[in-house]
């Protein structure tokens, strides 16, 4: 499946795949990976890094936002065939290696299939692998960096926004002013009509209560770039960004 890649800060790339978002960042050779997309985002995910003159040899890490279906998909296979370490926090940890899922179940599907978007979107996931195993072996947490930048290419900051899964986590980088949100704050989605900074449909989060609170978290940030999970580039404030998004959840 093709994807779109867009060039948005130094060494930063943000790559649209179909209904998934990753992000490539570059510093000389090395490469550090932001999600995978749906296991059928695979052959874009590829030529994505070839666009930006990379390879998947050249992935010094993946991490991960939050370990559903639809940005875990090639975790781990850049794992088994590259030997690639995948990381998240480490509340995600087990979620990950699937000692249990928390992601929409087909009855919540079902039962929000009324809603415009949700069965069109239902079926895309599907053809994309959204229900395909997509365990990683042996996820780790976040190496050791203390309150600062993790020692990788790009020097992400992980961001703990808990709610939309118990680990998910965006990225801050404070020099180029860029925010990945991963899910805790999107852009747009298929399931929604509405465009700009919002949450995901409810029946998305594990816990909705916990994942409004984490907008606060992102409002936080410095930031006039947000690279969103779904949807696409937002420029502006991330801290209006998130505000915005917590009043269209109330």
């Amino acid at each position: 499946m093709r994807a779109t890649v867009r060039h948005v800060a130094d060494g930063t790339y943000l790559v649209h795949g179909t209904n998934t978002n990753w992000v490539i960042l570059t510093e000389g050779d090395a490469v550090t990976l932001i999600d995978t997309g749906y296991p059928g985002d695979r052959e874009g995910l590829l030529a994505s890094l070839a666009e930006v003159g990379s390879a998947p040899e050249a992935v010094t890490a993946v991490l991960i936002t939050h370990a559903h279906s639809d940005h875990l998909g090639s975790a781990e296979y850049l794992s088994t065939a590259y030997g690639t370490p995948v990381h998240t926090h480490k509340a995600e940890v087990p979620h990950a290696r699937r000692d249990f899922l928390h992601q929409v179940t087909v009855g919540q599907v079902l039962r929000n299939g009324w809603r415009p978007g949700v069965l069109p979107w239902a079926a895309h996931a599907l053809r994309s692998g959204g229900t395909a195993d997509v365990a990683v072996t042996s996820p780790e947490p976040f190496p050791e960096s203390g309150p600062g930048p993790l020692d990788l290419p790009g020097r992400p900051v992980p961001v703990h926004t808990p709610g939309h899964t118990a680990g998910h986590c965006a990225f801050h980088f404070p020099d180029t002013g860029v925010v990945v949100s991963g899910d805790a704050l999107v852009s747009g989605h298929p399931t929604s009509r509405l465009r700009g900074p919002q949450m995901l449909t409810d029946m998305f989060h594990r816990e909705r209560a916990t994942a409004v609170a984490s907008l606060d978290v992102l409002a936080g940030l410095d930031g006039e770039l947000l690279l969103p999970g779904h949807g696409p580039l937002h420029e502006g404030s991330v801290r209006d960004a998130a505000r915005l998004a917590r009043e269209r959840a109330q």
